[in-house]
């Protein structure tokens, strides 16, 4: 099944991204792995709509996060650009489990900052990649749907400020205020009209989340 072209919808809420997406799968004749993806910037709230359709619809959740680069290895200006992060790997990943439901994908460190080893996934109905990158052209033609999650930088902040006072990610408030400020917004702002633009569904999202839902 190749990717759908369809007329762009704005939603307000994940709740209502979430039946959105739904409502335009359910539009697909094709019982294959449709691919989906999701992106937004930092604090969005993208992780928390992929796990509500992944709930919703049974699908597997493949995060660009894991294709990120090691850090200590990238200037920190240079560290959430796509080009450093292992796209090509991550394209070849999301064909395996689109043909044949498995894929060995990295497992990348928080804490570490780095990928830390390989993980085994597998995909018995929809895959649902979702992150900073998940639009990307490289990557993006591949999509059956894409969408974008957009939110204003005041409740960003204070969402990864919340995923932070709980230890979740192990930066501590000041470097990821730090991140935020002066890497993650700017380089996101870079390549945010594009992604928008190819998006099929836009979701708003700017009521209050909890710790996790960035």
């Amino acid at each position: 099944m190749s990717a759908e072209q369809y007329s762009q919808i704005r939603v307000l809420g994940l709740r209502e991204g979430c039946n959105a997406i739904v409502r335009r799968l359910a539009r697909h004749d094709d019982r294959g792995r449709t691919l989906i993806g999701i992106t937004g910037p930092v604090g969005s709230g993208k992780t928390t709509l992929a796990r509500l359709l992944s709930e919703a619809i049974g699908g597997v959740v493949v995060s660009t996060d894991r294709y990120l680069p090691d850090y200590e290895q990238i200037a920190s200006a240079e560290r959430d650009r796509p080009e450093h992060s292992d796209l090509a790997r991550l394209a070849m990943d999301l064909a395996g489990l689109k043909s044949s439901g498995r894929a060995s994908v990295p497992r990348w460190s928080f804490h570490e900052h780095r990928r830390i080893g390989e993980e085994l996934i597998t995909a018995a109905g929809p895959v649902i990649c979702e992150g900073i990158f998940a639009l990307d052209a490289s990557i993006r033609r591949a999509m059956n749907l894409r969408v974008f999650v957009e939110a204003d930088a005041t409740t960003r902040w204070k969402r990864w400020e919340a995923i932070e006072r709980s230890g979740e990610r192990g930066w501590g408030v000041d470097a990821a205020r730090t991140h935020f400020e002066t890497i993650a917004e700017p380089t996101f702002e870079e390549f945010e009209d594009d992604y928008r633009r190819s998006a099929d569904i836009v979701v708003q999202n700017n009521s209050q989340t909890t710790a996790g839902e960035a």
